[in-house]
């Protein structure tokens, strides 16, 4: 089973009673800026040793996921040789200043990589489970539930497999996952456009709809497909999507305002007024 960490701050921090949620969903991969695709190439070494432009990037993605109550997370590092063994959800948390995160632990390479989903919250998540996708390759999704009371906010972030017949064995898994629940928002890096096979068939078999289907998200210096995506259930109605233009990935970003359905309550964790500056050694401890 994929290993599971998370970071609980107590209930009581979580005051504020909410209506409304800024969520985001992010492949960061590794905290590798990638500006064209000769850089695949020149900073292949990137994806295995450490590099000082890893944490520059991490802190300005620290900096803009701030102000977002849930933020999905897909290629992160648990801590290994390439990001000189920090945990980069652990780090972008303290950053941040996100009082919980959960972190999905799906492939490691020896000391050379740890693969992992992650979200970090602002508000207070009750239950996480870590699921492995079928398929070759790794792939997991992270589900948590929010709110109190008998109503209950679903959270699934995946990441899928490159190739299409791993997909559909995935998104047949997600479907019976995200059908659990009435309320639901399912996020992530699908890699595949919204007129695939793998998204219809998704749709087919949820009563997920897609507001974001017409955001480009790859590659994020000329984006040109639509393979980052977030779903959401009837319930949860969204008030805005958008793909933030930050180029700290090869992905961009994409995110909603969503309203939160009558019958969940939500509680948040006010934003601290003062941000630690942390360098890497110190995010260990």
């Amino acid at each position: 089973m994929p290993e599971t960490d998370i970071q609980a701050a107590p209930r009581t921090l979580f005051t504020e009673s909410v209506r409304k949620l800024r969520v985001l969903s992010y492949n960061v991969q590794v905290g590798i800026r990638t500006s064209n695709y000769r850089d695949y190439i020149t900073g292949s070494w990137k994806h295995v040793l450490p590099h000082p432009e890893r944490w520059t990037n991490m802190d300005q993605i620290a900096d803009r996921v701030r102000d977002f109550d849930i933020v999905a997370l897909q290629e992160l590092d648990g801590g290994s040789l390439r990001t000189g063994f920090v945990n980069q959800t652990r780090y972008l948390a303290q950053q941040g200043q996100f009082p919980r995160w959960h972190q999905q632990t799906n492939r490691r390479v020896g000391l050379l990589t740890k693969h992992c989903n992650a979200m970090l919250c602002r508000v207070d998540t009750r239950d996480c489970s870590a699921h492995r996708l079928p398929g070759s390759g790794g792939r997991g999704a992270l589900l948590a539930t929010i709110g109190d009371g008998d109503e209950q906010l679903a959270v699934v972030i995946a990441h899928l497999s490159l190739g299409k017949r791993n997909r559909l064995q995935q998104i047949e898994y997600l479907a019976e996952l995200v059908n659990g629940f009435s309320h639901c928002i399912l996020m992530g890096d699908f890699n595949c456009e919204p007129t695939s096979t793998e998204i219809s068939r998704l749709l087919d078999r949820t009563d997920l709809h897609h507001p974001t289907k017409d955001l480009h998200t790859f590659p994020s210096w000329r984006p040109k497909r639509r393979i980052d995506h977030v779903l959401v259930t009837p319930s949860v109605s969204v008030e805005r999507s958008y793909a933030p233009q930050w180029r700290y990935s090869d992905h961009l970003p994409i995110a909603v305002d969503v309203q939160i359905p009558s019958g969940v309550k939500i509680y948040r964790a006010p934003l601290p007024m003062a941000v630690p500056q942390l360098r890497p050694a110190e995010a260990t401890s």
